[in-house]
């Protein structure tokens, strides 16, 4: 019970993410048998191998390095959000099965720095604690957690190839994405960063990407790209 805070870890990855990224993109161009092709991925070959992928777009080969990550202190609002990105595995913790009766849940910075409206939103999720515990004494699990709120914490194991995580990270970074999805995004690519830092040094919001915004709305961090795309 209480403010949860979120978590992110990650749980496991491709081995050498990038050497298997590259060594793919080389296969698609080079004619030699792979005990050849493994000779010639240098560190520096790598780095401008990685770097030519990017550049180029040739994405197909990002899908070949995975990366899983067990998250926890985040609301059902954001993993509603998350569950959207198509192309990954999910494994989320069951309301229908995991007794809620002490559940934590998120707080909104917003909520948080107002007390009143504060005052509000713990007396809420104390009655939501109160009928949910009511509701166990007549009916299942699968029923009492219809009075839950999207606020309860839940925990989620994600699974996502590079390619994926491009996306994500392009449309999550956005400053207009909501602020507990991208503080996600965040926290995730701070975990792939460290073992695989040259294939996401240069994540970012896609705008950085095309060089506009491509959203109905700019933050005003790049124009509109009506404004800029004739």
């Amino acid at each position: 019970m209480g403010d949860a805070k979120i978590n992110v870890k990650l749980l496991r990855h491709t081995a050498e993410p990038e050497l298997t990224i590259t060594t793919a993109a080389h296969m698609c161009y080079a004619n030699v048998d792979l005990e050849e092709l493994q000779k010639k991925m240098s560190p520096e070959r790598v780095k401008k191998l990685l770097n030519h992928v990017l550049d180029s777009g040739h994405w197909s080969v990002l899908e070949h390095a995975a990366f899983t990550f067990g998250i926890e202190g985040v609301s059902r609002v954001l993993t509603h959000q998350l569950v959207r990105h198509r192309i990954a595995s999910y494994s989320q913790q069951s309301q229908r099965y995991v007794d809620e009766t002490n559940f934590a849940y998120i707080v909104p910075p917003k909520i948080k720095s107002n007390p009143e409206a504060l005052e509000k939103y713990e007396s809420f999720m104390q009655q939501s604690h109160e009928l949910y515990s009511e509701l166990l004494k007549t009916a299942p699990k699968e029923d009492a957690r219809f009075v839950l709120p999207n606020a309860a914490e839940s925990r989620i194991i994600v699974t996502m190839n590079a390619r994926s995580l491009y996306n994500f990270f392009e449309r999550r970074l956005c400053t207009r994405a909501q602020w507990e999805i991208r503080a996600l995004a965040n926290k995730m690519l701070q975990e792939v960063k460290k073992v695989a830092p040259l294939l996401f040094e240069s994540t970012d919001a896609i705008c950085e990407r095309l060089g506009y915004c491509p959203e109905k709305e700019t933050c005003g961090r790049y124009p509109l790209k009506k404004d800029v795309v004739k």
